[in-house]
């Protein structure tokens, strides 16, 4: 496994791979692998002749200044378990190699960012639309894999790469999850004792409205229910508990068409103490 920190030895190695016509798959992370990770490599593996990973943690899409500095690393660990997994390629930039003195570009997405984590989280999703566009056109791979567990943020790559004609396919690859069902995150690892025992009650909410709506059940009912009871859990805060649609993240409600009902999916963001979880669940499984 090669580990690069700069875009020209970077470009290198790809240009040598594209030459030989092998495919290239990219996995774009930062860093504090988990299974979810390793499953998205193992999905480029799967597809591909060559797999990039990037280890990157991206200043511009943290609006919180605490929660990038707390952000959990362990490079050394990340290495091993990248090489385990077989990945040829590992991307190590620094930040002035992404972000180098003068910059000044922002690549925005004028729909699907007014929503969920880009409503609560000012300036986030600018972020990563930005730095997913220099990774992707750094990499240049064939296809680029994400987890659905950020599905607005999949959905946003896939529109980055359609508008700016960036010649990739952007594959979204299902939640990873824990036995009793909690989105494996990075985040996770700072929850103590008894908030991992709560955690799940995310998907044991978003789980039972699916089921609700499929009775038909009214979504404001279930929603409000819903919010009640992952307050009553223990968590402090509910960012969002809404049903939006796969496609192109319009709000549904009890006057939305019921097909377009049942094929919404439900989005959750929630504190424990100064944790962030998000989930989402399709209504129809």
């Amino acid at each position: 496994m090669r580990i690069v920190k700069s875009k020209q030895d970077l470009r290198a190695l790809v240009s040598g791979w594209k030459a030989d016509k092998q495919e290239i798959g990219v996995v774009m992370t930062m860093g504090a692998l988990h299974e979810g990770h390793l499953a998205l490599a193992g999905a480029a593996k799967a597809d591909n002749d060559r797999v990039i990973v990037t280890i990157f943690i991206n200043p511009k899409q943290f609006d919180n200044k605490a929660d990038l500095e707390t952000y959990p690393v362990d490079t050394d660990a990340d290495l091993q378990k990248l090489e385990d997994a077989g990945v040829d390629l590992v991307y190590l930039p620094q930040v002035n190699e992404i972000y180098p003195k003068g910059y000044s570009t922002t690549v925005a997405v004028g729909t699907m960012q007014d929503c969920l984590c880009g409503a609560t989280r000012p300036g986030h999703m600018d972020g990563v639309t930005t730095v997913v566009s220099k990774l992707l056109i750094q990499t240049s791979p064939d296809r680029a894999y994400f987890g659905q567990k950020d599905f607005q943020q999949y959905l946003l790559i896939q529109r980055v790469a359609g508008d700016l004609d960036l010649d990739v396919d952007v594959i979204g690859v299902p939640t990873v999850r824990e036995d009793d069902n909690l989105a494996l995150s990075s985040r996770n690892r700072r929850l103590s004792e008894e908030q991992r025992n709560i955690a799940p009650t995310l998907y044991k909410v978003e789980s039972a409205i699916a089921d609700l709506i499929r009775q038909g059940e009214a979504v404001d009912h279930v929603l409000e229910w819903g919010r009640k009871i992952i307050l009553d859990s223990g968590f402090e805060r509910i960012d969002y508990l809404e049903i939006r649609s796969e496609e192109d993240l319009e709000l549904i409600s009890d006057v939305t068409d019921r097909d377009d009902l049942l094929s919404g999916r439900i989005f959750v963001a929630a504190w424990l103490g100064n944790t962030r979880l998000i989930d989402n669940y399709p209504i129809s499984r």
